[in-house]
């Protein structure tokens, strides 16, 4: 711990407290509405886009929460994510690197579909196909539209929409902390993108506030 903060139990006492009660999450979602209007939005979202990212765990993960992307060969935990259309976090969820984006991708647009009623619409790649476009029509009344990548485009190509989501998992690559899962509970590594998420959207009001004399 840094030397003017307190012993670490502590501290991790008041992180396990404010984890557990949920109000890291509220705390976020607060300041993301607060970043929404002062960018001239409306606080809830109508639209985001969902993906996932493979990282490596740290010696600490037990074996009961991480496994083997074999798309990514990495072994570690999955972050599934989603994001409104100005790259902002709605919502994350923590699993193995073996869970697949469709089953995670379920229960994760499940909370946010719930959390946010005004949420119409998800842009998502081609691994989201198949029955969750059904399922998120039929449960949720949400429309799953996939961006599906050109056969006749070689090489690396960014896909519409992709590239919202594609800037929090670099903002999360810059979080020290993120770099590898170092989180025995999955629960804390969720709590650990939205400290992340807190930190980008506080710097981001600081920034926009008028100067003092």
């Amino acid at each position: 711990m840094p030397g003017d903060f307190p012993p670490w139990d502590r501290v991790y006492a008041f992180f396990r407290r404010w984890r557990e009660n949920a109000l890291v999450k509220e705390f976020h979602d607060r300041l993301r509405g607060r970043v929404r209007e002062k960018l001239g939005r409306d606080a809830g979202p109508t639209a985001g886009v969902i993906d996932s990212q493979s990282v490596k765990a740290d010696a600490v993960v037990g074996a009961d929460s991480r496994g083997f992307d074999g798309g990514k060969l990495i072994n570690g935990r999955k972050r599934h994510v989603v994001v409104d259309t100005l790259g902002l976090l709605l919502g994350v969820m923590v699993t193995a690197a073996d869970v697949g984006d469709r089953t995670a991708a379920q229960a994760l647009l499940t909370q946010v579909a719930g959390a946010h009623h005004r949420l119409a619409l998800i842009w998502a790649d081609g691994g989201y196909t198949g029955s969750l476009v059904e399922y998120c029509v039929a449960a949720l009344a949400l429309v799953l539209a996939i961006v599906k990548r050109s056969d006749d485009v070689h090489g690396f190509v960014v896909l519409p929409k992709r590239r919202i989501v594609e800037r929090l998992f670099a903002h999360l690559m810059r979080s020290r902390r993120l770099v590898r899962d170092f989180e025995r509970r999955t629960t804390s590594a969720e709590a650990m993108v939205y400290w992340s998420m807190i930190g980008l959207m506080t710097r981001r009001l600081a920034r926009s506030r008028p100067g003092r004399a």
